[in-house]
């Protein structure tokens, strides 16, 4: 089990975990699988400062997390957006607790003060890990998004390391 910086040949899995979740309407907005060449500007505009992580058993993707800045203004750099994805094989063993408590500690090491997690409020897995981690519900989006005529509301969820 290793957990440690996403590079461009685990591209591939990443999104192909992220497609995973789509027709769920659980955990993204996309309605559409997306392509690796979709997702190559999303990646390389993570940086040092804003990484993408990997979590790996015997050298497969299962999971990745990354953290993207708030709104891009100056004021808000030490906040950001915090993604886990799962793949369904590994869902239901601890592995997003596990991504969370690593999650935490790294945002230290990289001087983040704030964590925010946008879940959609019908996410009620995600919404269970975020409470664990005494993450705080900062607001709610109601019925902002429209998946298959369907309104979905979001949830924002903080807390200040």
């Amino acid at each position: 089990m290793t957990i440690r910086l996403a590079n461009i040949n685990d591209l591939t899995e990443i999104v192909a975990i992220y497609n995973e979740t789509i027709a769920s309407r659980m955990v993204t907005a996309d309605t559409e699988e997306v392509t690796v060449a979709q997702k190559l500007e999303w990646f390389n505009s993570h940086t040092s400062n804003r990484p993408i992580y990997v979590y790996c058993e015997d050298k497969k993707v299962l999971a990745w997390l990354s953290y993207k800045s708030f709104y891009g203004r100056p004021a808000y750099d030490g906040t950001v957006e915090m993604s886990i994805y799962i793949t369904g094989e590994a869902r239901g063993k601890g592995l997003g607790k596990r991504l969370m408590l690593f999650a935490q500690s790294q945002a230290k090491q990289l001087n983040i003060k704030v964590l925010l997690g946008f879940i959609f409020s019908h996410n009620l897995p995600s919404v269970k890990l975020f409470k664990h981690f005494d993450f705080k519900e900062w607001g709610e989006l109601p019925n902002v998004a429209v998946m298959d005529n369907k309104l979905y509301s979001l949830t924002i969820f903080g807390k200040h390391i």
